[in-house]
């Protein structure tokens, strides 16, 4: 079995590339009209402008791909967790893996087991991480050593 979480993102880096450079081929085109006419503060304004934009956007698009991806298999549970470049990654013996919210129903469900710990469920709905909690339980339960979990 295996879940994959992922952020809600609407736009890929790419398409925000596209965009950009659309917005300030537009804002640069119409800076330079006034410039030519004598507003000459308008195109400093309009760099700087462009310069928040795309520092706005290169954050945006570092954590467009941000995910967490958990695996049951037949070797145990592997949760890896992507932010911006950062890979963190966990594996566990399922037979020993505790799921239990970190602070209450609706926040982030922590995993631990062995001395290790991560939490998830970042990109689901706080109203909906106890039914993912409960889900990662039925899982485990099922699952036996050397075998895919049973799925009914």
């Amino acid at each position: 079995m295996q879940w994959l979480l992922k952020q809600n993102c609407s736009m890929s880096p790419r398409q925000i590339l596209g965009a950009y450079v659309l917005l300030a081929a537009l804002s640069l085109g119409i800076a330079m009209g006034f410039w030519l006419i004598g507003a000459t503060l308008v195109l400093p304004f309009a760099g700087a402008e462009l310069f928040m934009l795309a520092v706005a956007m290169v954050v945006h698009a570092r954590h467009a791909t941000d995910s967490e991806h958990i695996v049951l298999g037949r070797h145990g549970l592997t949760v890896v967790h992507t932010s911006g470049g950062h890979v963190e990654r966990v594996e566990f013996q399922p037979a020993w893996v505790r799921v239990e919210p970190e602070h209450g129903d609706r926040s982030l469900i922590e995993l631990s087991g062995q001395g290790r710990r991560i939490a998830v469920g970042r990109f689901v709905r706080p109203e909906l991480r106890r039914q993912m909690a409960e889900e990662f339980r039925w899982a485990l339960r099922r699952w036996h050593p050397g075998f895919p979990p049973v799925v009914a």
